[in-house]
């Protein structure tokens, strides 16, 4: 640093050197000085900082470093939705994929920008005058989890862009991965901290992704691979070639592999190409992705269902091994359904040692023919769920036999059965079946449901192992004495585990539906359910009929849950959930008018008598949504007191704010015909 320079100069001279260090280091892959001579300047950097914390910016390197834990991560809306890929696997599905595009755009060839298809986690990052402000996970593609302060860790990412008046308002969409050799050097580490190991790349780099303490995250080498744009601002791109180029001149790393390439022949091509090179890349892909490079053609083809026309994912057909099934066991689910499974001699196959393979149910069982002792074709469906693909013959001994499933459950002696229109067969010993208890427990105490920190599946296994809980509802009965007497259970980690508990009973209707576990009711069902009933009482008495009239609820959904509510010791549990204290906010099903339109509430502050949960069931409950971020398509900030950053941008925005006093006149309003739209209020 200059004599005479003041602090402002020498921390932005810092900044300045540090960033352009990272860039070399983690994008070029070139480093230009030795870790040593990098911890000075940061340490230099986090001294004047600290010295004088005006000068702290948010796009400062030593932001990285990580904030204080998070206990939850808040639910995010994307601005445009972060949608999948249809799935290619042969060259005839690639050949009608190239003759759909041709055909939709009159053309005799097509200019592709292809890519490999990374392995990791999709996540999307927003900047605001050129400076990193949040990002968010793909999640459904609709709404994702808010991990801003855990990819500030990433050092590939730019916290900071140049050419701030091209990038007022953006959004960048990419990969979050973890190279091969920091995956080796990361499970070295936690083997030797006597911690769990991780099964594989994609698994590491989501797993530190969702760390809540984001320190955590900083000590893991995850890197970003940015691939396109999700809003765009004030930026407009002839290609997607030329939005690859202005992100890299951004600063952001792009695959290195990708290409331009002209019709089938240069798809499969390409497609090769990345096959012969994929085991020597320093980290995982699955596939290609392949896009129409004209952005112009792209707005001509559009979108089918969630997925894009223009754009296909080739994926590399699944690793196959052979081993030898060495047994034929039953494992009993959360909904009773018994389901086969294959102990296989341990082998390596798709990245993984794979030692079980599901055999799925008892006609896929017959029609592959699989018996215990043959030598079986294992592969890895998608990279992910082993399988059996086929038997070889062959070589099988002769003093093989067929496999069955039992008559009766093989946990609990209950007689099974399987309906007509199923091909799955159930035990019908609902919670008296322990394997049924433990996984519907499981299931309730899970963030989506009740979120019960603490209550993992070890925890669980003692408690009903030991006759504690045999329902849900045995959990809100637990005391300190009782969970002090479990093995490994310190007095700290039970008043936690209490604590947790006691703040579950507040909660919502659509979470408490979710939690009960019915067959075929995942969180969207149970949230329109929630909207459409909006009591439990009246969607307990509801018929199979006026299940039907909520949105997508067909007959075997509408069957389902008529059938749980109708079971007496379904009845039992949820009288006995709501006597121990498990409560929501209720609403009248005349304040539901499913045919206006749905209005997008978001929540900030502190409520002067609601929780967040409490008035997001309210909204949901009289038909609208609560959505985790403020953005033009808002229609209402509901604020309390210290509203922080979503109140600035509501005002910037013109949004209208509404204090909890006035929620249940704005909804009401909302949901009378006589209104014709939200922006009349």
């Amino acid at each position: 640093m200059s004599v005479g320079s003041g602090p402002q100069e020498d921390a932005a001279r810092l900044r300045k050197e540090i960033n352009a260090h990272n860039h070399r280091y983690y994008v070029l892959d070139a480093p230009s000085v030795s870790d040593a001579e990098y911890d000075v300047l940061m340490q230099r950097l986090i001294a004047l900082e600290t010295q004088h914390p005006s000068l702290r910016t948010p796009d400062s390197p030593t932001q990285r470093v990580g904030a204080a834990p998070s206990i939850e991560f808040q639910q995010v809306t994307h601005r445009v939705p972060m949608l999948s890929l249809n799935n290619g696997f042969s060259e005839a599905d690639i050949s009608a994929f190239d003759q759909r595009v041709r055909d939709a755009l009159k053309v005799a060839s097509v200019t592709y920008s292809a890519e490999p298809k990374f392995d990791g986690l999709a996540v999307s990052l927003q900047y605001r005058d050129g400076v990193f402000v949040s990002g968010a996970t793909r999640g459904d593609g609709t709404t994702g989890e808010d991990v801003t302060a855990n990819l500030r860790t990433v050092r590939s990412i730019p916290l900071a862009l140049p050419h701030t008046s091209q990038t007022r308002d953006i959004d960048v969409r990419g990969e979050v991965l973890i190279r091969h050799a920091d995956f080796e050097a990361l499970n070295q580490a936690q083997q030797q901290a006597g911690l769990k190991t991780f099964v594989n790349p994609r698994n590491a780099a989501a797993g530190s992704l969702r760390q809540l303490d984001s320190a955590m995250t900083a000590t893991r080498r995850l890197h970003f691979f940015a691939y396109g744009l999700g809003f765009s601002g004030e930026l407009s791109f002839q290609t997607q070639s030329e939005v690859l180029d202005w992100l890299q001149s951004m600063g952001f790393a792009i695959a290195p592999q990708r290409a331009k390439v002209e019709g089938l022949s240069g798809l499969m091509d390409y497609f090769q190409s990345m096959a012969a090179q994929r085991t020597q890349l320093p980290f995982d892909i699955d596939g290609v992705v392949y896009k129409v490079d004209s952005l112009r053609a792209q707005e001509t083809l559009g979108f089918v269902s969630r997925a894009p026309r223009f754009a296909l994912a080739h994926k590399f057909p699944a690793e196959e091994a052979f081993t030898q099934v060495l047994d034929i066991e039953v494992q009993v689910g959360r909904t009773g359904a018994l389901t086969p499974v294959a102990r296989l001699q341990p082998v390596f196959v798709g990245g993984v040692t794979v030692t079980n393979a599901t055999l799925h149910n008892q006609q896929e069982l017959d029609r592959k023919d699989v018996r215990i002792g043959d030598t079986v074709v294992v592969r890895r469906a998608g990279d992910v769920i082993p399988e059996v693909v086929r038997v070889v013959t062959h070589l099988r001994p002769e003093s093989t036999t067929r496999f069955a499933l039992p008559s009766t459950c093989p946990v609990c002696a209950s007689p099974v059965f399987r309906a007509e229109d199923e091909a799955v067969t159930r035990c019908s010993g609902g919670w008296r079946c322990v394997a049924q208890c433990k996984q519907a427990l499981i299931h309730f105490v899970s963030r989506h449901a009740m979120h019960v920190d603490g209550l993992g599946d070890k925890l669980i296994d003692q408690l009903v192992d030991r006759q504690l809980v045999r329902s849900a509802a045995d959990l809100y009965a637990l005391d300190r004495t009782t969970l002090v007497g479990l093995d490994r259970m310190a007095e700290k980690s039970a008043d936690n585990i209490l604590a947790s508990l006691e703040a579950s009973k507040s909660t919502t209707l659509a979470r408490f539906l979710f939690a009960l576990g019915i067959r075929n009711t995942g969180e969207a069902t149970a949230r329109d359910l929630a909207r459409h009933f909006g009591s439990l009482d009246a969607l307990m008495h509801a018929s199979i009929e006026q299940l039907m009239s909520v949105r997508d609820v067909g007959p075997v959904v509408a069957q389902s849950i008529h059938a749980f509510f109708a079971d007496p010791t379904n009845q039992q549990v949820v009288a006995q959930l709501r006597a121990r204290g498990v409560h929501w906010v209720e609403q009248s099903p005349a304040l539901i008018q499913p045919e206006r339109p749905v209005a997008s509430f978001a929540i900030t502050g502190t409520l002067p008598t609601l929780s967040r949960d409490a008035a997001r069931a309210i909204i949901e409950a009289a038909g609208h949504r609560v959505v985790g971020s403020v953005s033009s398509r808002t229609q209402f900030v509901l604020a309390g007191a210290d509203a922080g950053s979503k109140l600035e941008r509501a005002h910037s925005l013109g949004i209208p704010v509404i204090s909890e006093e006035l929620l249940s006149a704005t909804l009401a309003r909302l949901n009378d015909p006589t209104q014709t739209s939200a922006t009349s209020i």
